[in-house]
C-alpha cells in the first residue's frame, strides 16, 4: 500500500471548536489577568506607530489614556492612533491569529511595532464579561463603529457617531473577581512597570503626568551626572532593594542588539541566595518580568532592565524562546556584570566597599566562576575568619606567609589552637571559602594549611625530635585519651600549649551519613557519593590527640615518669582535665566535664598535701638539667621494664 500523500478525495478540513479555542486562549494562555492591560496598551501603541507610517503628515499628538470606573466596574484604554474601518474590525479584531501589526512590520521593516500573533485582543476576555470597542479610522474620520462581544465567541458591529479624533477606545466590563482592577492607583502601579520604556506617553485617569515619565539613561542625554541618572532610574525601577551602584549594558560586538542598565542590589545575600531581578522589554513593552536565567547563576545580587528587538517571545508574550539571540544575550550580560564591577571598583570606591561588605560571601563563589572576576576580587573580597572578616592577603600576612583554614564548623580545639598561635583561621565550612583560598594560594604561590585534613595536620604537627618509647606511649594513652582518640606525639606551636585534640572529619562524616535518619535528610545520589568517599575509613579513630613534646609541661611529666616520680600520674590527670575542659568550651564532648572539674581539685589537693613525717620534700618540678633531651636520664626506668606510678 502506498505511503505517499492521500488522494484529494480523502482530504478533510480540520474542524475548530471556536468556543473551546477562545476559552483556552483568553483564560489559559496568560499567567495573570494583568497581561490584558499590557496587551491593550501594546495595541494602542502599535496603532500610533501605524498611523505615523500611513499618515506621516498628521500633527495629532500620540496619547494613550487608561481610565477606571469603580462604580461601573470598567477599565477603558483609549488612543489617538490609526483607528479601524469596519472591514478591518472583521479582518483583524474578530479573527483569531490574524494581526495587521505583523503584516505591516513585514511590509515596512519597522521594528517599533510590537504585536506578532494576533492574539493579544483575546486577553481582554480573561478579565471582562463584555468588551466594547468604539473606533474611528484616520482614513474615514467621518465614520464611527462599535464592536461588542460577550465571551469572544460572537460579536456585533454597529455604526455610531465618529470619535472627536481618529483613534480607539476599548472598554472592559470586568468580571466580578477582577473588579479590583478598576482602581486608578492599581493601574498606575501596573502600567508604570509595563510601559516605562514606551515612547508614547501613557496617562491614568485625568493625571497629566505620564506613568512612563522617567528619563531612560541609555536612550537619551539626561544631562549632568550620568551615574546619578543611572542610579535614579535604578531606584525608581527596582522593586525590592536599594541599588548600591548602577552601570550600563551596551554590548559593542554586535552579537545582540540589547541595551539597558544593570545594578548591584542592597539585598543581603549568602552563598547561593538568588535575588537576581531582570526585566526584559521587547520594543519598549515589558515581555518578561522575571528573566533571571539570562543573568549568570552566580550573580544573585544583580538587578536590571534590558530591551531588545531581536528576542523572540512565546505566544503568551510572557517569556522568551531559548534561541541564538537569547544565548548571545546571556553571554553579553555575564561580561557586562564583570565589566560593571571593574568600573565600580575603579571609579566608585565607596560603593565598592559597600558591595564587598554586603555581598562578600556570594562574591567568594562568584570569583570562582569567572577568571576576570577572580582577578578583580582576589585581594579585596572579605573572607570570614576566627578574627572577623579579613582579605586573603591579610590572612596570608597574619599566617606568616601561609593561609590557615579549618575544615570543621568552627569552635573546638582547632580554633583554640589558632588563638594560641595568634593566627587567624579561615572558616572553611562557609560557602566557597575553601576553594577560593585554594585558588588564591595557587595564584600567589603560598602555602595553605587545611587543619582537619591529613596533609594540613602533617604541616602543623611536626614529628618529634625523638619518638616516644612504647611504654611511654602506652602510659600517656591510658592517662590522657578517651575511647576513639589516638595519641600522636608531635611538636607544634606555641610551646605553651601541651596538647590539642583534632576531630577526624572523615569519621564525623561517616557517622552522619550512616545514621538511621540519613536517608530522610540527604538526597539518595548525594548519599551514595558520600558513602563511597567515607568507605576508605573504618571510623574507629574519631579524633587525634596531638601531644606537644616541645611543651615544658609535657617534658616535665615525661621526666617525672622516667624518674619514677610519684606525682607523674597526678600531673597527667591535670592535662586530661585540661583537654576535657577545652573540648567542652569548644562545643564538643571529650570525656566527662564534671569529672574533669573534680579531677582538678583532686590533683591540686594531692600536689599541695602535707609531706608525712619521715619523708623528704619532693621538688615541685624537675631541674632543667633533668628534662629529657634525647637520652634517658640516669635513674630513669628502662623502656622494657617501666617503673613508677601509672595509675
Amino acid at each position: 500500500m502506498s505511503q505517499g500523500l492521500p488522494s484529494a478525495d480523502n482530504l478533510r478540513t480540520t474542524e475548530v471548536d471556536l468556543g473551546g479555542l477562545v476559552s483556552v486562549l483568553a483564560t489559559h494562555l496568560y499567567s495573570t489577568p494583568l497581561v490584558a492591560l499590557r496587551e491593550l496598551v501594546q495595541n494602542a501603541h502599535d496603532s500610533h506607530t501605524r498611523r505615523r507610517l500611513e499618515d506621516p503628515d498628521s500633527a495629532a499628538p500620540a496619547v494613550i489614556r487608561v481610565r477606571a470606573d469603580a462604580a461601573r466596574r470598567t477599565v477603558t484604554v483609549e488612543d489617538t492612533g490609526a483607528g479601524l474601518t469596519e472591514p478591518e474590525i472583521h479582518a483583524y479584531l474578530a479573527t483569531v491569529g490574524t494581526g495587521y501589526t505583523r503584516m505591516l512590520r513585514d511590509l515596512t521593516g519597522n521594528q517599533e511595532l510590537i504585536g506578532a500573533f494576533g492574539l493579544g485582543f483575546l486577553s481582554a476576555f480573561s478579565v471582562a464579561d463584555e468588551v466594547v470597542v468604539t473606533t474611528t479610522s484616520h482614513r474615514e474620520p467621518h465614520l464611527g463603529h462599535r464592536y461588542r462581544s460577550r465571551g469572544g465567541e460572537q460579536y456585533s458591529v454597529e455604526p455610531t457617531g465618529p470619535r472627536p479624533a481618529p483613534g480607539t477606545a476599548v472598554e472592559l466590563h470586568l468580571k466580578t473577581e477582577h473588579g479590583h482592577l478598576a482602581d486608578e492607583g492599581a493601574l498606575r502601579e501596573v502600567l508604570g512597570r509595563y510601559c516605562v520604556l514606551l515612547a508614547v506617553p501613557v496617562y491614568v485617569g485625568d493625571d497629566e503626568r505620564p506613568v512612563n515619565d522617567i528619563p531612560v539613561p541609555w536612550r537619551q542625554d539626561t544631562g549632568g551626572d550620568l551615574h546619578a541618572a543611572r542610579m535614579h532610574f535604578a531606584t525608581a525601577f527596582g522593586r525590592r532593594f536599594e541599588p548600591l551602584t548602577a552601570f550600563p549594558f551596551a554590548p559593542a560586538d554586535g552579537a545582540t542588539d540589547a541595551v539597558g542598565l544593570l545594578w548591584v542590589q542592597d539585598g543581603g545575600t549568602y552563598g547561593s541566595t538568588d535575588n537576581r531581578d531582570l526585566a526584559v522589554y521587547l520594543r519598549g513593552m515589558l515581555l518578561a518580568d522575571d528573566a533571571r536565567d539570562l543573568l549568570p547563576s552566580w550573580a544573585g545580587f544583580i538587578g536590571g532592565v534590558v530591551e531588545s528587538s531581536r528576542l523572540t517571545p512565546t505566544a503568551s508574550r510572557e517569556d522568551l524562546q531559548r534561541d541564538e539571540h537569547y544565548r548571545a544575550l546571556q553571554k553579553a550580560l555575564a561580561d557586562a556584570v564583570v565589566d560593571g564591577l571593574y568600573e565600580t571598583a575603579r571609579l566608585h570606591p565607596a560603593a565598592w566597599r559597600r558591595i564587598l561588605a554586603r555581598h562578600g560571601q556570594e562574591l567568594l563563589g562568584a570569583a570562582l566562576c569567572d577568571d576576570r572576576l577572580f582577578s578583580l576580587l582576589a585581594d579585596d573580597v572579605p573572607v570570614p575568619t576566627s578574627q572577623g572578616d579579613l582579605t586573603a592577603g591579610a590572612l596570608r600576612a597574619a599566617g606568616h606567609g601561609a593561609l590557615h583554614v579549618a575544615l570543621g564548623s568552627g569552635g573546638g580545639f582547632e580554633e583554640m589552637l589558632y588563638r594560641a598561635m595568634q593566627v587567624p583561621i579561615a572558616r572553611g565550612d562557609r560557602y566557597a571559602v575553601l576553594p577560593f583560598l585554594r585558588r588564591y594560594a595557587g595564584l600567589k604561590n603560598c602555602r595553605i594549611v587545611e587543619l582537619g585534613s591529613e596533609q594540613g595536620n602533617r604541616e602543623l604537627f611536626r614529628d618529634p625530635d625523638r619518638p616516644l618509647a612504647a611504654d611511654e606511649n602506652a602510659w600517656l594513652t591510658a592517662a590522657l585519651a578517651d575511647d576513639g582518640e589516638q595519641l600522636v606525639a608531635a611538636r607544634f606551636d606555641p610551646p605553651g600549649l601541651p596538647l590539642v585534640l583534632v576531630p577526624d572529619r572523615e569519621a564525623e562524616l561517616k557517622a552522619r551519613i550512616e545514621d538511621d535518619q540519613a536517608d530522610a535528610r540527604i538526597p539518595s545520589a548525594a548519599l551514595r557519593l558520600a558513602r563511597a568517599f567515607t568507605a576508605r575509613t573504618d571510623g574507629t579513630v574519631k579524633a587525634r590527640l596531638y601531644l606537644n613534646l616541645a611543651a615544658p609541661a609535657v617534658q616535665d611529666i615525661l621526666g617525672a615518669y622516667r624518674a619514677g616520680h610519684t606525682g607523674s600520674a597526678t600531673a597527667a590527670a591535670l592535662l586530661r582535665s585540661l583537654k576535657v575542659i577545652m573540648a567542652a568550651a569548644g562545643g564538643s564532648a571529650a570525656g566527662d566535664l564534671t569529672a574533669a572539674l573534680a579531677g582538678i581539685g583532686t590533683a591540686v589537693a594531692a600536689l599541695t598535701a602535707a609531706v608525712p613525717d619521715g619523708l623528704s620534700d619532693l621538688p615541685d618540678t624537675l631541674p632543667a638539667d633533668d628534662r629529657p633531651t634525647g637520652e634517658p636520664q640516669a635513674g630513669a626506668p628502662q623502656t622494657d621494664d617501666p617503673q613508677g606510678d601509672t595509675a
